[in-house]
């Protein structure tokens, strides 16, 4: 996992990573002042090293004088062996109303200089404007006497096509979308991806996918719309892919805060919607995907607050994305979390929660645990306090009632993470319950519904269960599918076990290994790898 401080208001924020010789590369902004773009490196994804920042705002002048977003690094098909950033840039000209994208190069993902890409027209025809722009600019730097760079000031932006798309920051909105560039390529094509805007239909409904098809090396023409539901503000931080013959573009929504993804059998055909197509539940954000030796991971940004994604954001876990028989995308745990176990809990060992009653009891037979309560609440913990974890089980339940997991429950308070699971319905939430001040009233009433999320199962009272809990990361995911992903810090450690309302819950293939705490790096990373490529 990896943070920025928490002692200062410096917070992560967009993320883009590539995998490269062993490596990856993570590549973020830093909020809330985006001044520049930052970069880590891992060797198991889960452990992170800072190297020298990628890049950084431009000169005053510059297109990208006041502040740096959303990037996307992908190897430049043009020049094996060399890579390119397209990223987005705002300027203080513009009051950062306008956005634009840009492009830096490098030779080894260490160090980057801006470069120039330019936009065509529909003949092949660079834009006179932004040209003229451009000259204006360096006669004007040189007349003061300051010394114009060859490439980083005066390389040449892309903006949004108003025959397509909202470009004039004079609209109803006052100011323009086009952001959070991806560059995807197929065979000999290439296609460069934005969050923009349609300039036509409703004001808060014209969010869209833009596009814009490289004609030459880094030479772009505009294009219609990749697409553009009309529902949505903005669709943010673009992603296309192919898997087995279908195309999948994943999207994230300011109006949720949720990662959500479409499909298709051809680009030049409609986007649908299967009935769920959120990929991961409220908070997680911005989601980029990587391929590594072993397939596709979905990174993102998780946010405590959607109304605030400027402070105390975390990059969780990664996920593997894969695809299901129907279509369906899924997301299951990054495998690297296996790395992490260190041995066993004793799951044989195990008490009521709270005072015993004859309605209330449960029973072990071999790896199978049975927990019954015929009448109200009653928790079944094991009695080994434990922290970090992951544990592995089937949950069958009988009855009309309620059923949950109990997560770093204090033996005393009975404070903690209350994971309620409606297996009729398909509902997961996860709950934190805690004690307040003394004699602070109501206030002593602590409750916090932290995350939920949905899953649809041909028996939805039979079902695989999986709840990790890694510092203050805690994923759950039900027949092999993430559903929640959050993170959160209110309990560090307590007691784990199961909780039954007026139902007989049946445990099955019961497993629980602790798990070592997680660090932002490892001691190895200070060498080797990292070294070297530093000293490129």
């Amino acid at each position: 996992m990896f943070s920025e401080s928490t002692w200062s208001r410096k917070s992560i924020g967009d993320v883009d990573v590539v995998y490269h010789d062993g490596l990856y590369h993570l590549f973020h902004l830093v909020l809330p002042n985006h001044d520049f773009i930052a970069h880590a490196i891992s060797d198991n994804a889960l452990n992170w090293r800072r190297v020298d920042n990628a890049l950084f705002i431009g000169d005053p002048g510059s297109w990208d004088d006041l502040m740096l977003w959303t990037m996307h690094v992908s190897p430049d098909p043009h020049q094996p062996g060399r890579w390119r950033m397209f990223y987005t840039g705002v300027s203080r000209r513009d009051q950062g109303k306008k956005q634009r994208l840009g492009m830096a190069v490098s030779d080894d993902l260490f160090h980057w200089q801006k470069a120039d890409t330019n936009w065509v027209d529909e003949r092949g025809h660079s834009d006179p404007q932004i040209v003229k722009e451009v000259r204006e600019r360096l006669r004007s730097s040189i007349s003061n006497n300051i010394k114009a760079k060859q490439n980083p000031e005066s390389c040449i932006p892309l903006k949004p096509d108003s025959q397509y798309y909202e470009s004039s920051v004079d609209s109803e909105r006052g100011w323009v979308s086009f952001r959070d560039p991806f560059y995807f390529r197929e065979e000999d094509q290439g296609w460069l991806l934005m969050a923009a805007r349609v300039n036509e239909g409703p004001l808060i409904r014209r969010g869209c996918v833009g596009l814009m098809e490289e004609v030459s090396p880094n030479q772009f023409r505009a294009l219609p719309p990749l697409h553009a539901p009309m529902m949505y503000d903005d669709i943010e931080v673009p992603n296309l892919f192919q898997i087995d013959g279908d195309y999948y573009l994943i999207g994230s929504l300011r109006e949720d805060a949720k990662i959500r993804y479409w499909h298709t059998k051809d680009l030049e055909q409609p986007w649908q919607n299967y009935y769920d197509n959120v990929l991961l539940a409220k908070g997680n954000y911005a989601g980029r995907i990587c391929q590594d030796d072993k397939g596709i991971l979905l990174w993102n940004f998780y946010v405590n607050d959607p109304l605030d994604r400027t402070t105390n954001n975390l990059l969780p876990p990664p996920k593997r994305l894969v695809k299901r028989r129907n279509g369906q995308l899924r997301l299951k745990t990054f495998e690297g979390i296996e790395s992490r176990v260190t041995g066993p809990l004793n799951s044989r060992c195990l008490h009521t929660l709270k005072g015993a009653r004859d309605e209330a009891y449960f029973c072990l037979i071999n790896s199978s645990l049975e927990v019954i309560s015929q009448a109200g609440f009653q928790g079944f913990v094991f009695d080994e306090e434990i922290n970090c974890f992951q544990m592995r089980c089937r949950f069958s339940m009988k009855g009309a009632g309620k059923c949950g997991i109990l997560c770093r429950v204090d033996p005393e308070t009975h404070d903690g993470y209350y994971v309620s699971l409606d297996l009729i319905k398909g509902i997961a939430q996860y709950r934190s319950w805690k004690t307040g001040p003394e004699k602070s009233g109501e206030h002593m009433m602590q409750f916090q519904s932290l995350q939920d999320g949905f899953w649809s199962s041909a028996d939805p009272r039979d079902v695989d269960v999986k709840l990790i809990s890694f510092g203050s990361y805690h994923e759950l995911s039900i027949d092999g599918n993430i559903i929640l992903s959050l993170a959160n810090e209110d309990f560090s450690s307590g007691l784990l076990g199961f909780y039954v309302e007026s139902a007989s819950l049946h445990i099955d293939h019961l497993d629980v290994q602790h798990l070592k705490s997680p660090t932002q790096t490892d001691e190895h990373l200070t060498t080797g790898w990292a070294a070297e490529g530093q000293e490129k």
